[in-house]
């Protein structure tokens, strides 16, 4: 689709840049890399550089409309070149103020640590080794039919299973999990953008689990992952409440299952629909590692996060009023050329295809990065064993010259609502 006036589209409530956001970024850019926006009063950064000094600035910005950006406002008028003390103060009457992509420093910074503790290399290595078993196993769900729709029938329950584990859940409870959540996955047109589809919805059962499993933790330890949830403390040795430690497993949960979907989708989408590089990884797994990360830069999960202006200042010299909306939009300073050569070609050998901020950066950056990267690492280490001439269903999607796709209709998610498969199950 052509969309000859860029500057007349809502990027937040149209759906003209669902397809291909693209287009709209770089128009944005040409102007300025810091440049506001005509319908919601949002300043977009879509430059590299820019979108790294406003992560960087915590005293300056605040993450406290992190997930909801200009929706649904702030409770009460900005005004002045300071307005640090009204953010403080109203805060937790936002939409997710009680989760950690919103909190600012100190607060962030003990309920991450808490987070940390939880998420250490001996874990994730344990976390591995249940992934090359969940994939198998949900491999084994479709290898027969020699076709699926991979993000129900793969992508979505292996994420969630895999955060799963991760946080201790008992397995006897994981098909309850798979029950609950697979199949509310958040798909209309308004996520993001109401006060409806901000309220916890999914964390409700999240929340109703994990204090059940944290409080019988710490009524009667064992020796398993959830009893070192239940059990971890603040860096300064307090003890967290209850709530503070469900948040945290609550919001790791979800959030970490979003980012990991869209990257699985996007990849398997690239690998069906370029025979050349499904080959290239087949013949040499050491390039899969790369390409995980080409696949993060090319099509970041998350569009972009938002800052809150504490008080008046500038952006790449772009001046910067005090309660202005920001928008980092990732996935356009991932497409920056004065930081990625030739931005918009896929290229596996990208030699600093890791510099993308897919994952954020600075003091929120993803805690579940690492997770993500070794889940789609397995993953295509697996369907590439046991799946022979993966390729893109015609039938579904249409011929390679004419596909048709449908994405995540929101302004805060990039990816495919769903990818079928055709494949051949292999002999090796």
């Amino acid at each position: 689709m052509v969309i000859n006036d860029l500057d007349a589209i809502d990027f937040f409530r149209g759906d003209e840049l669902i397809e291909n956001p693209y287009p709209y970024y770089e128009h944005l850019r040409a102007q300025c890399p810091v440049q506001r926006e005509l319908h919601h009063d949002v300043v977009m950064v879509t430059g590299y550089e820019e979108a790294i000094e406003v992560v960087r600035d915590t005293a300056t910005f605040s993450s406290c409309n992190a997930v909801t950006g200009p929706f649904p406002g702030f409770p009460v008028p900005l005004e002045g070149d300071d307005v640090s003390a009204l953010i403080d103060q109203h805060r937790d009457e936002l939409p997710f103020s009680d989760q950690l992509p919103t909190l600012d420093p100190p607060v962030h910074t003990a309920h991450r640590a808490l987070l940390m503790r939880l998420i250490t290399p001996k874990r994730l290595k344990e976390n591995e080794a249940f992934m090359w078993r969940l994939a198998d196993r949900q491999i084994d769900e479709v290898i027969a039919a020699g076709t699926c729709e991979f993000i129900a029938d793969y992508a979505s329950p292996f994420a969630m299973l895999v955060v799963a584990d991760l946080l201790g859940v008992p397995e006897a409870d994981h098909e309850l999990f798979r029950t609950e959540l697979a199949g509310g996955r958040r798909t209309g047109r308004t996520i993001g953008s109401t006060k409806e589809s901000m309220g916890h919805g999914p964390l409700e059962f999240l929340y109703e689990q994990f204090t059940t499993y944290i409080e019988d933790r710490r009524r009667e330890p064992r020796h398993d992952v959830m009893t070192g949830l239940a059990t971890a403390t603040f860096p300064d040795g307090s003890t967290p409440p209850v709530i503070d430690v469900v948040r945290i497993a609550a919001n790791l949960f979800a959030a970490g299952q979003e980012t990991t979907v869209r990257l699985l989708g996007t990849a398997l989408q690239l690998l069906g629909d370029r025979p050349d590089l499904q080959q290239l990884l087949r013949d040499d797994r050491a390039r899969i590692p790369n390409f995980v990360e080409e696949t993060l830069r090319i099509e970041s999960p998350i569009k972009g996060d938002f800052r809150l202006a504490r008080r008046s200042t500038t952006i790449g010299g772009v001046a910067i009023p005090a309660g202005t909306t920001v928008m980092i939009v990732l996935g356009a300073a991932n497409r920056d050329p004065r930081r990625f050569e030739h931005p918009a070609d896929f290229d596996v050998e990208r030699a600093n295809a890791r510099q993308h901020v897919a994952f954020g950066h600075g003091v929120h950056t993803c805690p579940g990065a690492p997770l993500a990267r070794a889940e789609a690492r397995v993953s295509i280490e697996r369907l590439l064993d046991r799946m022979a001439d993966i390729t893109i269903s015609e039938v579904e999607h249409g011929p390679p010259d004419a596909r048709r796709y449908a994405y995540a209709p929101t302004y805060i998610l990039r990816g495919l609502r769903s990818l079928h498969l055709d494949f051949e199950a292999s002999s090796s």
